[in-house]
């Protein structure tokens, strides 16, 4: 996954079961992280972008787990952009335990940009060519 960031992020422990194995509904939550970090390096701030009246609600998401992440965890999340239209956004993700590397999971996100009524919007140049 070339083109992207990664950021480190620890499993914690109300994140897992009881045998110490994390929900699955938290690697949405990792690529969240990774998304957000992605966009800040690239000079995009999500905060500003919703002041301007962008948003970028997921509009579909998907997640294949490879293997589990345990307590205590360090997990790399790399991030990198797949697709970027005027009203589009694709994100894909891998999730790899630290320091062996093992891949954990494979994701995708796709968003749509909407305006404050959520009704569909383009996205301006600048910003689609931050995301290119």
């Amino acid at each position: 996954m070339s083109g992207g960031e990664s950021v480190q992020v620890r499993v914690r422990y109300p994140e897992v079961d009881r045998m110490g194995v994390a929900h699955h509904a938290n690697h949405f939550v990792w690529f969240e992280i990774g998304r957000t970090e992605l966009m800040r390096a690239r000079g995009i701030d999500y905060r500003r972008l919703e002041e301007e009246g962008i948003f970028l609600p997921v509009i579909e998401a998907a997640c294949a787990y490879h293997a589990p992440a345990r307590y205590d965890d360090w997990l790399r999340v790399r991030t990198h952009v797949e697709a970027a239209s005027a009203v589009r956004v694709s994100f894909a993700y891998r999730i790899e335990r630290e320091p062996d590397g093992r891949l954990l999971a494979t994701g995708s996100t796709r968003h749509a940009a909407v305006d404050r009524s959520g009704r569909p919007r383009r996205l301006p140049a600048t910003l689609k060519g931050l995301l290119a």
